[in-house]
């Protein structure tokens, strides 16, 4: 496995276990519609937040949220429109990113609510 990609798995868990220590209910990990991905699904009351997680090791090239494409963007919608419509959920749907940098020195972590509207 590449590093990046064990980087990543490693942003995810802790992406994870932050949006459980806020109370959160883990629904779905890395769900796929069609060519989407979501990375985690995650509901508190009556909230789905759709959260996409971005790990990286430094800062220097942009923050990891920059890295968020229009097309990725869509698909990641449609997706959990999809999602929440298969299973009739009754719920308000926020898109949130997590912003993780892992370096040697230890690790920062940012939960950026309805992040869609930042761009």
């Amino acid at each position: 496995m590449s590093e990046s990609y064990n980087r990543g798995i490693s942003g995810e868990g802790m992406a994870v276990a932050y949006l459980i220590s806020k109370g959160y209910r883990i629904l779905a990990q890395n769900y796929r519609y069609l060519k989407g991905e979501v990375d985690i699904l995650a509901q508190k009351d009556n909230c789905l937040a759709a959260v996409e997680v971005k790990t990286r090791s430094t800062s220097d090239f942009g923050a990891p949220e920059e890295f968020l494409k229009p097309a990725q963007i869509q698909r990641i919608i449609k997706t959990v429109d999809y999602f929440v419509t298969s299973r009739d959920l009754e719920v308000e749907v926020r898109f949130d990113i997590i912003a993780i940098v892992l370096t040697d020195q230890g690790s920062e972590l940012e939960h950026i609510e309805n992040a869609f509207y930042h761009f």
